[in-house]
C-alpha cells in the first residue's frame, strides 16, 4: 500500500507502468479529485486497474489517494475470478457498488495514514472470501511464475499442478483474466523495470532478466509501456517502490505528488 498527497495545487499526468498486480486506487480527495484515462474513456474517482491495461493515464487535482496492489489470486478473492481482472480498467463503483462510496467515507475520515492502512486491510478482509476461489492449481501457477520471474515454462506448471498445458491456460486465463504466458512476460518485465530504475544498465538487465539480448529487452519494455528502456528508468509510476524511490529522480525534478509510503501485510 502506499499514501499520496500532491504537493502543489496544479494538475499531475502520469503514465501507469505494467504491474503484476491489480491496482486499487482510492480518490480521498475532497474536490476535484483523482482522474484517469484508458481506452479513449475518461474517468473520475477511485478505479480498479487490471494486470494489462494497455495505455493507462492517471492524475488530476489528486489531493489524496490511496493506493493498493493485489496479487492476482488476492484481486480474485476480492472482486470474483474473471477475465475482466485482466485488461479493465473500472470505477471501484462499478465492482463495488454502494460498498465503494461507504469504504471511500471511512477512509476518508481517518486521522493518518496509518489508520487508513488498517481499515483499507479491514476492509479488504471483509470482502476476501465472499467470492469464489481460485483454483488451487491456477494459485500455485500464478505465486511459481512470480517467485521464478516469469522464466518458468508453461509446459512445467502444467506438469507441476497434474494438468495438461491446454487445461491450465483455459483456467488460468479465465480466473486471472490473462494468459500464463503473458503472465511470465509481464512478471518478467517487472523485475526487468525495477532493476533499470535501481540504476543497473540495459545491457545488464537484459542478462539478468533472461532477455534473449538488450534488443529484446528495448521490444518488451516498448510493448509494455510505450517507452524506452531509459524513460521506464524514471518513470514516476515506479516511484512508490523502495528501490525506485528516492533515488531515480534528479533533484532538479522532484515528484508531482508523494506523502509515505509504507508496506503493509
Amino acid at each position: 500500500m502506499a499514501g499520496f498527497r500532491q504537493r502543489v495545487p496544479a494538475p499531475v499526468d502520469i503514465a501507469m507502468v505494467a504491474h503484476p498486480s491489480v491496482t486499487l486506487l482510492v480518490d480521498l480527495s475532497e474536490e476535484e479529485g483523482f482522474a484517469y484515462r484508458a481506452h479513449g474513456r475518461h474517468g473520475h474517482g477511485s478505479v480498479v486497474i487490471g494486470l494489462h491495461p494497455g495505455d493507462v493515464r492517471t492524475g488530476g487535482r489528486v489531493g489524496e489517494c490511496l493506493q493498493i496492489r493485489l496479487e492476482p489470486v488476492a484481486a480474485a478473492a476480492v472482486f470474483g475470478p474473471s477475465t475482466e481482472l485482466g485488461g479493465t480498467v473500472a470505477s471501484l463503483d462499478e465492482l463495488w457498488g454502494p460498498g465503494a462510496g461507504r469504504a471511500e467515507d471511512r477512509l476518508r475520515a481517518a486521522a493518518s495514514w496509518d489508520e487508513r492502512f488498517a481499515i483499507a486491510v479491514d476492509i479488504l478482509g471483509r470482502w476476501l472470501g465472499t467470492r469464489p476461489p481460485v483454483a488451487p492449481e491456477v494459485a500455485h501457477a500464478w505465486r511459481r511464475t512470480l517467485t521464478g520471474r516469469g522464466r518458468v515454462r508453461v509446459e512445467r506448471l502444467a506438469e507441476e499442478v497434474g494438468w495438461s498445458r491446454k487445461r491450465l491456460s483455459a483456467r488460468f486465463r479465465s480466473q486471472l483474466g490473462i494468459a500464463p504466458k503473458h503472465a511470465a512476460r509481464l512478471v518478467r518485465f517487472d523485475h526487468a523495470a525495477h532493476l533499470l530504475a535501481a540504476g543497473h544498465t540495459a545491457a545488464g538487465v537484459a542478462g539478468e532478466s533472461g532477455y534473449v539480448d538488450q534488443s529484446h529487452l528495448h521490444r518488451e519494455v516498448k510493448a509494455f509501456t510505450g517507452l524506452t528502456p531509459t524513460a521506464v528508468a524514471v518513470a514516476p509510476w515506479l516511484a512508490i517502490d523502495d528501490v525506485a524511490w528516492p533515488a531515480s529522480w534528479p533533484v532538479r525534478k522532484p515528484p508531482a505528488v508523494i506523502a509515505g509510503t509504507e508496506p503493509t501485510s
